[in-house]
């Protein structure tokens, strides 16, 4: 009988299944490769003080960084990224640098450092879910962390000041937004039907900026005028995490609907060879065309082809 995957990770709010950049991420590979994860949700529990999350627990192993945490779910056979080529899977290492290079410093500002989003939406929301009396102290010590973290990547002063920082954050996290609607276009996911590795960064990275309500919003006003982008959350959320869009706790995935995922993912796979060996058939004269519906995970109409961590 396999370990049972237990995932400590914070918990959601605004129709999202945890505002963590790093949970949603590894969450959303759960779900795409069809690992059975657990989910403890930390909010109001001394558990968020044993270490970082997400946290995955497993018998006597204890792994936090999603990437670490999806390379063991690899291991157990829990495999988003089985169909990916060679040269795909160095596409995917690449925009996940990316990713972490150009748009993680300015998620990091928009939570943590900007200062209206901090005192009106962050502080309230993760200080309301952290025990008396650490809810007066860790969030502060959240956003300290992820100032420092800002510097350690983007240089601070007195090489530059804050302004010029930030300017540069933003520039850099609006031209990655650009760069990742070129790159879906109007498809599904990144690399086809299917969702792997690389769209569970994505909309780890995307959904909270694009979900939570700010009331500084620039970063968000740039995503909103990239609708692929968005109807990309959109799906994964009504695909992959219709319990938690209608408002019920995500305490975890149930059996019958990750076993459901199991046979949209085995569906779309054969649906795909079919519509190959379909379209060998239509170039013979002998055998009329035929039309096949493959069986898709978005649910929303084509987006435009416009062109790791968010907390401590």
């Amino acid at each position: 009988m396999a370990s049972p995957l237990e995932l400590n990770c914070w918990g959601g709010g605004w129709g999202l299944p945890s505002v963590h950049a790093e949970c949603l991420v590894v969450m959303a590979y759960g779900r795409f490769s069809g690992a059975p994860l657990k989910m403890n949700i930390i909010d109001n529990s001394w558990r968020a003080l044993r270490g970082s999350v997400p946290l995955l627990l497993s018998d006597d192993v204890v792994i936090s960084q999603p990437a670490k945490i999806l390379n063991f779910l690899r291991k157990q056979k829990y495999n988003a990224d089985y169909e990916l080529s060679a040269k795909e899977g160095a596409d995917t290492l690449a925009y996940i640098a990316l990713l972490e290079e150009k748009l993680h410093p300015a998620l990091l500002h928009t939570f943590w450092v900007e200062a209206d989003n901090y005192y009106t939406v962050t502080k309230p929301w993760f200080g309301s879910r952290i025990p008396f009396p650490l809810n007066w102290y860790l969030p502060g010590k959240m956003s300290r962390e992820a100032l420092n973290r800002i510097f350690v990547t983007k240089g601070g002063p007195p090489l530059c000041s804050l302004t010029e920082i930030e300017a540069q954050i933003y520039r850099d996290a609006k031209e990655c937004l650009n760069l990742l609607s070129s790159r879906l276009g109007t498809l599904p996911f990144f690399f086809g039907n299917m969702p792997t590795t690389l769209d569970a960064f994505v909309f780890g990275f995307l959904a909270p900026l694009y979900k939570v309500q700010f009331p500084k919003v620039q970063l968000q006003d740039h995503l909103k005028q990239l609708p692929n982008l968005c109807r990309f959350c959109d799906d994964i959320l009504s695909c992959y995490f219709r319990l938690n869009v209608t408002g019920i706790s995500p305490a975890g995935q149930d059996p019958v609907d990750a076993n459901l995922q199991k046979l949209i993912q085995l569906v779309n796979k054969e649906s795909n060879l079919i519509e190959k060996m379909d379209d060998n058939l239509r170039k013979s004269p002998q055998h009329p065309p035929r039309k096949l519906t493959t069986l898709k995970l978005s649910t929303t109409g084509e987006g435009s082809n416009s062109v790791n961590r968010l907390s401590p």
